[in-house]
């Protein structure tokens, strides 16, 4: 990489997606999340980057342009990951309308409020990351016509696997973004390889590594007969779908895909997970601490981008960084209010 290109991170939860970038070469230089651990834990992480804790609704190009001295089109890359709530299956308030989703549900605005700081910003590169459930047609037309708007014409819809990019759990996201990205696949670790080497739970090293919740005597004697990969209690999804939760982990296959509700039984020991054991499902590194209470902590790891996947990510945009991005592919004007 040639300098370090500098990066805006939306809705940037615990700091996987920066997380990822900066281990590839990036710099962010703002953060913005609304959730008050998660702006804390970023900080934590990431001193050096501006972050700013409130609604993004309230935040405007003009903010962060003040906030971090750079111009519309000195930002390099804008990252975002609004919430998958109104848009996955596992959510069984999840409005029947896919335009919707989108439009009305309040937490579904956001992804346009994305899109909108995306278009004020007018950076060279823009990656939002989402759930499968946001290519449905009627919103991946949505979307697109939104990112015209705002002057990006040239809109790729990547579906990507965390286990193909490092990552030692499952995970399918896609990536909307104004580049076509295919990272070279690396076959991430076991559940058994990316747990070796951490101490016993309660050591002082590394954080996140105390002694986790239990689950209630009720549960206990069922949690020891667990087999791996048999699950607890299941939950009830979209459309009857039965989520299952509290698995007891295969140690020798990638973990299922980590949530922020989602807790894992050890393989070998009748417990659940630390969160520093389920921060490793996601491929954070063990200096990466997770502030705020126990459960805020494993929000945060299981609302992440893994970082493993983020820095392929952040390798293809900084290939494509410095081979000079087409010029189909950057913005062509100024951006417009939202539009059903």
């Amino acid at each position: 990489m040639r300098r370090r290109y500098l990066v805006i991170d939306l809705f940037s939860g615990g700091g996987g997606f920066g997380r990822g970038f900066e281990e590839a070469g990036f710099r962010v230089v703002l953060a913005v999340d609304n959730y008050p651990p998660a702006a804390r834990t970023y900080k934590a992480n990431f001193p050096h980057a501006v972050v700013v804790a409130d609604d993004v609704k309230e935040v405007t190009g003009g903010l962060v342009r003040s906030l971090t001295g750079l111009s519309p089109g000195e930002v390099d890359v804008v990252i975002a990951s609004p919430p998958c709530e109104p848009f996955t299956g596992a959510n069984p308030g999840r409005m029947r309308d896919p335009l919707d989703r989108l439009y009305t549900d309040p937490a579904g605005q956001l992804f346009l409020h994305a899109i909108r700081l995306i278009g004020e910003l007018r950076p060279r590169v823009f990656v939002i990351e989402n759930v499968p459930g946001v290519l449905e047609p009627p919103i991946t037309s949505a979307i697109r016509r939104e990112l015209a708007r705002v002057g990006y014409r040239r809109v790729y819809f990547n579906v990507l696997n965390a286990e193909e990019h490092g990552t030692p759990s499952r995970r399918t996201r896609v990536f909307v973004s104004n580049l076509k990205l295919s990272p070279p696949k690396r076959r991430g670790p076991t559940v058994e390889e990316a747990l070796q080497g951490l101490p016993p739970v309660g050591s002082p090293w590394p954080p996140n590594h105390e002694y986790p919740q239990t689950v209630g005597r009720r549960h206990q004697a069922r949690l020891a007969r667990l087999r791996w990969g048999e699950a607890l209690i299941h939950y009830q999804g979209a459309g009857g779908r039965r989520i299952p939760n509290y698995i007891r982990l295969h140690p020798h296959r990638h973990a299922p895909t980590v949530m922020g509700s989602s807790r894992f039984i050890h393989p070998y020991e009748d417990r659940l997970l630390t969160v520093r054991e389920q921060a490793r499902l996601m491929g954070f590194p063990d200096y990466h601490v997770f502030l705020g209470s126990r459960d805020a902590q494993y929000d945060q790891v299981g609302e992440a981008v893994p970082p493993p996947l983020a820095k392929a990510i952040a390798g293809e945009v900084a290939r494509a960084l410095e081979e000079g991005v087409e010029a189909s592919a950057r913005p062509e004007a100024g951006p417009g209010a939202p539009q059903r």
